[in-house]
């Protein structure tokens, strides 16, 4: 059926008339009045349970006071423009406002905000002006766009620090945005806090780029114009399960293991501009490489093959690691596997041999360990598929306990230091990446932040 243009718009003011008249209501339940106001583009709800839906989806303001029901409900109203909300919440929750994607102002105000997960805003792209003003917030996801902070009293600590930084050079209005907790700062102003907390790490780990391959030894090039790796070279074979580059005499070589056929080294080729095989080592009584370890004592390079443990009997399971390390001027090499406690070996001049050297006891189902040194000391960390990670430490007699924290389903860990800062990462089948950072003033690591990855990767050296 058709309509004309009268038609249209006669039917268009009948069904506005009507619209008025439904959203202009008042409801009496135990002597309280629910009240909704309308015009032709906006509603106006104070202490309303209800909001008419077949306005909902026309208007492009909507404003709620004192209402008890959840102001998502009407998260679907793609037109509206304006949101604004004055009720009883305490937390936000994950795309709290999904199904908006239009929306410009959001004023959540007078709230009992005390929580905003970090994804509650994600789909908010024209969003210009947001107001958390007036409710209990005491710390903020990093990363959030903010407009309007006053009545809120904040945590002061390293978390917020992003927040701080942000505030000192933002247009924000923060006038009354005052610190709750922390010694010594309650009272102070959000944004005078970076000039009298210098304890705190304002460096991050953000995602910087995403490697899509299906190969297990993959070989790749920086490029300084985009700033980002590109592919460079690729090395394959049937049975390839790892890889580890190393630098010898300014000579770029790549150690690949495999479950089959031996093992390789291949070898840049300047000429060819590509890594091409160098050599072919047979290895002995291995059937399930896991771990490559390269080192050099003297003038001699060394590589090391960790097989992976016997005394499991299902399928080939990543359950060994070895490291080397210098202890007290010596080289020693230590190995941990699930089924046996860490053994050390150390390195005899006179028969070119490692030979048992120590173990250190009451270890068990270790599936990595690093050496790192903070301050010339010597540190162990070992990572539990089921268990504890622990932070040893060497007294010049043996290695002591320093701490240990959850490390349940760990596959990788890596000591790195960045800036003068030292961290310990983490990897787990189980949770996300855990990222910990060392405390020079408590000498121990504390949590730093956690990083989703969707696939694991074990992490080899650059050339």
């Amino acid at each position: 059926m058709h309509l004309t243009n009268d038609k249209q718009s006669s039917i268009r003011k009948c069904l506005l008339v009507t619209l008025l008249f439904i959203c202009s209501f008042q409801l009496s339940r135990s002597k309280r009045i629910f009240k909704c106001t309308c015009t032709t583009d906006s509603i106006n709800c104070v202490g309303s349970p209800l909001i008419p839906p077949t306005i909902a989806y026309q208007v492009t303001t909507l404003c709620k006071c004192n209402i008890m029901f959840n102001f998502l409900a009407y998260s679907g109203i793609c037109s509206l423009l304006s949101l604004l909300s004055s009720n009883s919440f305490s937390e936000i929750k994950e795309d709290a406002f999904s199904g908006l994607p239009h929306l410009e102002y959001l004023f959540i105000e007078g709230n009992k905000i005390e929580e905003i997960n970090k994804y509650a805003f994600r789909g908010l792209r024209d969003v210009t002006h947001l107001s958390l003003a007036n409710n209990n917030l005491k710390t903020l996801p990093r990363g959030l766009f903010l407009i309007y902070l006053c009545g809120n009293m904040f945590h002061c600590d390293c978390e917020s620090m992003w927040l701080m930084l942000w505030l000192k050079r933002s247009n924000a209005i923060t006038s009354d945005v005052y610190c709750a907790s922390l010694s010594g700062m309650k009272g102070v102003l959000l944004k005078d806090v970076p000039e009298k907390h210098s304890k705190c790490v304002s460096t991050d780990f953000v995602e910087h780029q995403i490697v899509n391959t299906q190969s297990i030894c993959i070989i790749m090039e920086w490029d300084h114009i985009e700033t980002k790796f590109r592919p460079f070279d690729n090395i394959t074979g049937r049975s390839v399960v790892g890889c580890r580059s190393v630098l010898i005499n300014e000579q770029a070589f790549v150690i690949v293991s495999q479950l089959f056929d031996g093992f390789l080294v291949y070898k840049y080729d300047q000429a060819q501009n590509k890594f091409t095989q160098f050599q072919a080592v047979e290895m002995f009584n291995v059937s399930k490489p896991n771990d490559i370890e390269v080192f050099q004592i003297g003038d001699d390079w060394f590589f090391l093959i960790v097989d992976s443990s016997k005394a499991f009997l299902h399928e080939w399971f990543r359950d060994t690691d070895a490291e080397f390390f210098y202890l007290d001027g010596k080289s020693v090499l230590i190995l941990v596997s699930r089924s046996q406690v860490p053994v050390i070996y150390q390195w005899n001049k006179s028969t070119q041999k490692f030979v048992l050297h120590d173990e250190i006891a009451n270890m068990d189902d270790i599936v990595s360990v690093k050496a790192f040194r903070i301050n010339d000391v010597l540190y162990l960390a070992f990572a539990c598929y089921i268990g504890d990670l622990k932070v040893m430490k060497w007294t010049g007699k043996h290695f002591e306990e320093v701490q240990g924290f959850p490390s349940r389903g760990a596959t990788v860990l890596q000591p790195i230091k960045f800036k003068d800062q030292h961290y310990l990462i983490l990897s787990s089948d189980y949770s996300f990446f855990q990222i910990f950072r060392w405390d020079e003033e408590n000498q121990k690591f504390i949590k730093f932040r956690d990083v989703y990855v969707y696939v694991l990767i074990y992490p080899t050296e650059l050339i």
